[in-house]
């Protein structure tokens, strides 16, 4: 959690070099390649990867770098993203019939009400389209839940990796079309040991230690025990930007964090405490 939630400062960190949907590319690249060649693909149809691949890089984080260069800061991005739980939970009502429960609906308000207090408080540091365009990353990582849902029990963590192939092309088309090749060859030309580093924590950090432990801990450890762990990571990521970037954390924002966090945490963790009453 500590690795997920300190890396919307890392993010930012590389957006000082690279632009935007090319270090996205670069990091679904470094993804792919070599792990391709070390984890077996999982048996699921080549659409579920593609349609996994597509929303998560291109959707989810070619949406959220671009939205983080100067539209909305680390620590507030790193909250507002995790509204992908309730998009995933209303997807899955509405595709797969599953029923809405009391709970959720109130989780819901609490959430709605702490993206609301964000809302009223957008500034230079965080602009209405900068919050807008985190909700779409929340949405297409909600998506991109439901294909990997719809697949069954698979290796999360080859999974991830086989559907990073196809997040490669629309990125580096996407990069080549609205960022050109002479901003690409210019943040190359910036880079640097740091911008290295960067890269290499977004993939080797984030996906293969990052995936590889939270489906390690799932096949050992009762989900009811590992799932609300996630929860820690706006704590990490709201932390690490005030600690290390210097955000703000003015009373509206710590607000904002408890009605969403507390709307997570009740969405998660009631059915537990429901299960064992």
């Amino acid at each position: 959690m500590a690795v997920w939630g300190t890396n919307f400062v890392v993010i930012r960190l590389g957006l000082d070099d690279l632009p935007p949907l090319f270090f996205a590319t670069l990091r679904f690249f470094f993804v792919v390649f070599p792990l391709a060649f070390f984890l077996k693909r999982p048996p699921v149809p080549w659409r579920h990867l593609a349609a996994y691949g597509v929303l998560i890089g291109a959707g989810q984080f070619g949406v959220l770098y671009y939205a983080m260069t100067s539209h909305i800061s680390p620590g507030l991005a790193s909250l507002v993203v995790q509204s992908q739980v309730f998009f995933t939970v209303g997807l899955s009502m509405w595709l797969m019939r599953e029923r809405v429960r009391g709970y959720q609906v109130i989780a819901l308000l609490l959430a709605i009400a702490g993206i609301g207090v964000i809302i009223a408080h957008t500034d230079g540091a965080t602009t209405p389209l900068g919050l807008g365009l985190v909700l779409i990353a929340a949405l297409c990582w909600a998506c991109g839940n439901v294909i990997a849902k719809s697949s069954g029990e698979v290796d999360i963590l080859a999974y991830v990796v086989w559907g990073s192939l196809f997040s490669v092309p629309p990125l580096l088309a996407a990069s080549l079309i609205f960022e050109g090749p002479q901003a690409i060859a210019a943040g190359l030309a910036r880079s640097d040991g740091q911008t290295l580093a960067v890269v290499l924590w977004q993939s080797v950090g984030n996906t293969l230690f990052g995936y590889g432990a939270w489906g390690w801990l799932l096949a050992r450890h009762p989900a009811a025990v590992v799932a609300p762990m996630a929860l820690l990571v706006p704590v990490f990521g709201m932390g690490a930007s005030a600690l290390l970037l210097g955000e703000p954390m003015q009373g509206w924002k710590l607000a904002a964090a408890a009605l969403v966090i507390g709307g997570l945490a009740l969405n998660l963790v009631w059915p537990l405490v429901r299960r064992r009453a």
